[in-house]
């Protein structure tokens, strides 16, 4: 396959991909500031989603203060912010155009669709009026666009491509909320130094007052719903919501779909489909970090730091980005 094919595929799956996850992010912290919280906690909540996404700069840039209106402003509709789900959308729809003849009818149609669709409902103000209906919308078509692929497509090297693409950014941006969202606590584990693996009240010594239990049942299932993972939750560990629970769910579970272990194993799948004879070296990364996934221990990330764990993690997610596009893609100009 030509590098700029799978290039335009790459990207097309990744950018769509995001634009997911932003509205999942989006969609969670817009019904989590309806429930009745100081001003402080809701500024908290929006600074956390720009944190995420590493845009508070550009957002401070060009807004200012931090509002829910201008988070959302920012991240749904804002043409200049490259992660911005108008950005995200309309990139996925290049790339998918510049590869029309790869790509299935239905495939293309759906990309298609939904970038003529979103910006009709940004023009009627359809963001504005009701948030949380656009968000499952766009959580929607994205689904639709995996669905079409995997059931129109030939399972060819283009379709590997679009998948790599797909987990490898499911993993980045499972692993950045982790970590923003446990680092909001104030306490560098959950458990913390003492390594006894049980988080409790804002504090993270397990004694919170009720106010502060009732905190942390709003913030652990806010995370756990911006994954779809509250259900997937309860059925697996059938108790209440405990931090390191959390934390095992979406870093070590290869049953849940959007966990590192579950993200790194498709690309790990997906990259063994298309190698080549200098791919060696990214295919050993990506074998040794999903194997430090397999088999890790959810323990030992507590006790050695979470946050360190979650940097390095993304780390090692970076560099293998780097690695398939120096493998298959089109070389970066310098």
């Amino acid at each position: 396959m030509l590098s700029r094919t799978a290039d335009h595929l790459f990207w097309m799956a990744r950018y769509m991909e995001r634009a997911e996850n932003t509205a999942r992010m989006l969609d969670v912290n817009y019904q989590t500031a309806l429930l009745p919280q100081s001003a402080d906690a809701s500024e908290k909540g929006w600074k956390g989603l720009l944190s995420i996404s590493e845009l508070s700069g550009d957002f401070a840039s060009r807004y200012g203060e931090v509002t829910a209106r201008n988070v959302m402003d920012f991240m749904v509709s804002d043409a200049s912010n490259g992660s911005s789900i108008r950005s995200c959308l309309m990139a996925a729809r290049e790339n998918a155009r510049a590869v029309r003849g790869t790509l299935t009818t239905e495939v293309w149609e759906t990309q298609n669709q939904t970038w003529l669709e979103f910006q009709r409902m940004v023009s009627t103000g359809a963001f504005q009026k009701d948030p949380g209906t656009a968000f499952e919308w766009v959580k929607f078509r994205s689904h639709l666009s995996r669905g079409v692929t995997v059931g129109t497509m030939l399972q060819d090297e283009a379709f590997h491509f679009l998948r790599i693409g797909s987990f490898l950014e499911r993993a980045d941006n499972t692993a950045r909320l982790l970590d923003v969202k446990f680092h909001a606590v104030e306490s560098e584990y959950f458990g913390g130094a003492n390594g006894n693996g049980h988080g409790g009240g804002a504090n993270g010594n397990g004694n919170g007052n009720g106010k502060d239990l009732e905190y942390d049942f709003y913030h652990w299932s806010a995370i756990l719903r911006s994954v779809s993972g509250f259900e997937v939750y309860r059925k697996a560990y059938r108790n209440v919501i405990r931090p390191e629970k959390v934390a095992e769910l979406l870093i070590l579970r290869h049953d849940m779909p959007r966990s590192l272990a579950a993200c790194m194993h498709e690309v790990l799948s997906n990259l063994r489909m298309v190698a080549n004879e200098q791919s060696s070296e990214t295919l050993r990364r990506a074998g040794r970090l999903d194997a430090d996934l397999q088999y890790g221990r959810i323990d030992e990330i507590l006790a050695t730091g979470l946050h360190a764990y979650l940097t390095q993690f993304l780390e090692r997610v970076a560099t293998l980005g780097v690695g398939i596009s120096r493998d298959f893609l089109v070389p970066v100009e310098a």
